[in-house]
């Protein structure tokens, strides 16, 4: 690894008009060419990355042309529905509310969940809340190491290591969440005619932090290639609501309040972004830590991390694999 000089806290600045013309217009290019759908779906969390992905689509093919679905259910923030709802009135377009609690009651998501979760507290019950954490950069060892983190009905956490089976329980049944709404997601596609828009930014699409053939599914990311840094710089020119733009980041996934460098990433993502350009331009360990407020050794291991995660998610990148080749005739 060589030691890239220039490397700053600036080095993710873009211009945010120059950016935005950019994207519009290679929207506007694939929706005409190879995707051939009258407009697009976009699913919005109240989050950022939704936020502007709807509106760098408005502004590609105008607020008729763009429809938001909001989709919450039982486990979602309270503030979820109410920021979705503020952003598509900004941006002018119409929303459908899917409330998909009843969906997954009928496919046991629920009962599920709570199972797999007395496998590690066998006191877990209705009332209670939890989320899953992971530990920390600072004191990250070799292997990354996943806790379960539980409020009882007197709003009393524990926190306890998760063994692996009781973990893969979890997130299978917590994945039941993304596929659900990515299946309604296509179905107002289709009767339609629209395309659907997937919203991950730089960071979720590199180290595999989407489900797959549910939020990792879509026709057109448009914000896959910024880091997460580069979307609140757009944010800001296309005008989201300030209210979106000072949350901070969530899964919103889990009964309790779970921020992403809490389950999947090793630091907050401003940290993160840098660390992974730094990773993606040969910067060493020595250089970036000084710009990241971090010991050379916590960058070898985010580093460690980056590499880690690429490998063990490359299968959700991958098409159907086929013993071979089908031509087109």
């Amino acid at each position: 690894m060589t030691t890239t000089t220039g490397f700053s806290a600036q080095v993710l600045r873009l211009d945010p008009q120059r950016e935005t013309d950019r994207i519009c217009a290679r929207i506007r290019e694939l929706m005409r060419n190879q995707v051939k759908r009258g407009g697009v779906v976009v699913a919005l969390s109240g989050g950022i990355d939704s936020s502007v992905t709807a509106a760098l689509a408005v502004r590609a093919l105008g607020r008729g042309r763009v429809i938001g679905l909001e989709m919450p259910e039982r486990h979602s923030a309270r503030e979820t529905l109410a920021l979705s709802g503020k952003v598509a009135a900004a941006l002018g377009i119409p929303t459908r509310v899917e409330d998909i609690s009843g969906i997954l009651q009928s496919v046991g998501f629920y009962e599920k969940y709570d199972n797999a979760v007395r496998m590690v507290v066998p006191e877990y019950g209705d009332g209670w809340a939890s989320k899953i954490v992971i530990s920390g950069v600072a004191n990250q060892p070799r292997f990354t190491s996943f806790y379960l983190v539980t409020q009882d009905a007197q709003k009393v956490q524990s926190t306890v290591r998760l063994p692996l089976q009781p973990y893969l329980e979890i997130v299978a049944a917590t994945n039941f969440k993304q596929r659900i709404r990515k299946m309604l997601e296509y179905y107002h596609a289709d009767r339609l005619n629209y395309a659907v828009a997937g919203t991950p930014n730089r960071l979720e699409y590199d180290q595999g932090f989407f489900v797959k053939l549910g939020d990792g599914a879509a026709d057109i990311k448009p914000i896959a290639h910024l880091y997460k840094s580069q979307v609140y710089q757009l944010a800001e020119f296309l005008g989201i609501p300030e209210d979106i733009r000072s949350r901070k980041p969530t899964t919103d996934t889990y009964s309790l309040a779970q921020g992403q460098d809490e389950f999947y990433f090793s630091l907050p993502y401003q940290m993160m972004d840098l660390c992974l350009y730094a990773r993606n331009h040969d910067v060493t360990a020595e250089s970036a830590a000084p710009v990241l407020g971090l010991e050379p050794q916590q960058v070898r291991m985010v580093y460690r991390d980056i590499d880690t995660k690429r490998k063990t998610t490359r299968y959700l990148h991958l098409p159907p694999l086929l013993v071979e080749e089908v031509e087109w005739e």
